[in-house]
């Protein structure tokens, strides 16, 4: 089992959510969360003034799946959250050593 985390822009929740959806991907855990890459945020103006965003607001999914499915989840994730532009997002992939439902103690993949 693997445990992918994906940092995406948070216009595209939908868009990813739903592929992941048809992929037959039947849990995640999703966080709002602010960061900074390398572009360490951004400039805006509010009202004529110029201020620095140094943290940008991201959708933080977890997704937790047997291996097998690891590079279609990934394979969606890219081409659904990507726009080419900076700011993406980034993706990491965790071992998972195991899982347990706490409501009937089953482990490992059934659990998921």
């Amino acid at each position: 089992m693997k445990k992918i985390e994906a940092i995406i822009k948070p216009f595209k929740l939908d868009e990813v959510k739903e592929a992941l959806n048809s992929l037959g991907v039947t849990g995640m855990t999703l966080s709002e969360v602010k960061g900074f890459g390398r572009q360490k945020g951004h400039k805006e103006i509010y009202r004529g003034a110029e201020y620095q965003v140094d943290f940008v607001p991201k959708i933080k999914l977890s997704i937790v799946a047997a291996t097998d499915m690891v590079e279609k989840i990934i394979s969606i994730i890219m081409e659904k959250a990507g726009t080419g532009k900076i700011g993406d997002g980034k993706l990491f992939i965790l071992p998972v050593d195991d899982a347990i439902r706490i409501r009937t103690g089953e482990t490992g993949e059934s659990a998921i």
